[in-house]
């Protein structure tokens, strides 16, 4: 399988500038798995086994597309990565065919979606605790998301101590991982993914604005406040990656949070494409209106490049106001397009008056 990079993401080149934090911060951010392993019973274990198993055979043939675009906003503070085999980067730390793709609104500047992109790998993949196991079962699976919630709030710690990016800065960051036939999405802000389930949309992810009802109530439990719909009147959303002036102290509860919500579900035959993006095409295009038009943009050319390019100039044309990227993952390829059978051609039949039909027949005879 060929492998697909953002090109300005060179994973040979990264530049690993921030200390990972001590030990204690992480055993203060690791959730105890022992409750799940629990909870499973030895046969759940064995069919979930032997249904995981099938899934790595049955990997989906992926192929990807991306598109970003400055739009009206004076500068580009939006960032991606697009890796359709990512066992192929990072060796044996993963036994299966895997994907991964991201993307990342930064606000305040560019730099803290610049520092997240330039050291994904190492904190979503290469700093990450998960079990030693030859199939992806449910205690692997679990360790999987537990490791993703970490990675965010880590790279969260990781932003207040870098010097090269200002406490004012922030990003919404948004993660789609794919391993075996499992997809795995992370979210913290308003960055969004939805799948296309046989045209239907389905949305793996959740804005989170201050519109959200339950994300208002966590904001004022915590002191927090809306005003104009923005968190402390400042920013238009309610969980993101740095932004330190506006979080308490570490340790400190705050209204301004870095926990991602984490969603997954098994790929079946029916799963068409996934679509990731930032804001700025959500802003503009429900979930289904973008299902559906990049539905028909595969079913007719089949690239999902230029599906993704089309989805953005889309949003373009529909005013939005905001950097525009979008990722396209497919999953299958699409149903051809049904094709109109050649009409066959008609002819009216038109009745002759009957001197007309005495002048012919004359004209048949000869006379």
């Amino acid at each position: 399988m060929p492998r697909v990079l953002d090109v300005q993401y060179h994973l040979q080149n990264l530049n690993v500038d921030v200390t990972v934090p001590s030990t204690p911060i992480f055993e203060a951010i690791t959730t105890d798995i022992s409750r799940f392993e629990s909870a499973v019973t030895r046969t759940e274990m064995m069919k979930e086994a032997a249904m995981e198993s099938s899934a790595v055979k049955s990997f989906p043939t992926i192929r990807s597309g991306s598109y970003a675009d400055i739009g009206t906003r004076p500068s580009m503070d939006d960032e991606h990565i697009r890796i359709d085999d990512l066992s192929s980067y990072l060796g044996s730390f993963f036994k299966w065919p895997s994907a991964f793709y991201a993307v990342f609104d930064g606000h305040g500047g560019p730099d803290a979606a610049t520092y997240i992109k330039r050291n994904a790998m190492r904190l979503f993949f290469e700093d990450a605790e998960l079990p030693q196991t030859s199939d992806i079962d449910a205690v692997f699976l679990e360790a999987l998301v537990d490791s993703h919630r970490k990675a965010f709030l880590v790279a969260d710690i990781a932003l207040a101590d870098e010097r090269s990016v200002s406490s004012a800065c922030g990003t919404t960051a948004l993660t789609a991982l794919v391993i075996g036939r499992h997809l795995l999405v992370a979210n913290a802000g308003d960055c969004r993914a939805v799948l296309c389930r046989k045209g239907v949309a389905v949305d793996m992810s959740q804005d989170h604005r201050p519109s959200y009802l339950p994300e208002r109530k966590r904001v004022e439990e915590l002191g927090g406040y809306i005003e104009d719909e923005y968190l402390n009147g400042y920013l238009s959303v309610t969980r993101a990656l740095g932004d330190w002036d506006l979080k308490l102290p570490l340790g400190a509860a705050s209204p301004l949070i870095a926990e991602p919500d984490v969603r997954q579900l098994l790929l079946t035959e029916e799963d068409e494409f996934l679509i990731i993006g930032c804001d700025g095409i959500w802003d503009v295009i429900s979930s289904q209106e973008a299902v559906s038009f990049v539905r028909r943009g595969l079913r007719r050319h089949d690239d999902p490049d230029l599906c993704a390019r089309e989805l953005v100039r889309e949003a373009s044309r529909l005013h939005a106001t905001d950097n525009l990227t979008a990722v396209i993952i497919c999953f299958s390829s699409p149903s051809p397009v049904e094709s109109c059978p050649p009409q066959r051609r008609r002819f009216r039949c038109c009745g002759l008056s009957e001197e007309a039909r005495n002048r012919l027949r004359s004209l048949l005879e000869g006379n």
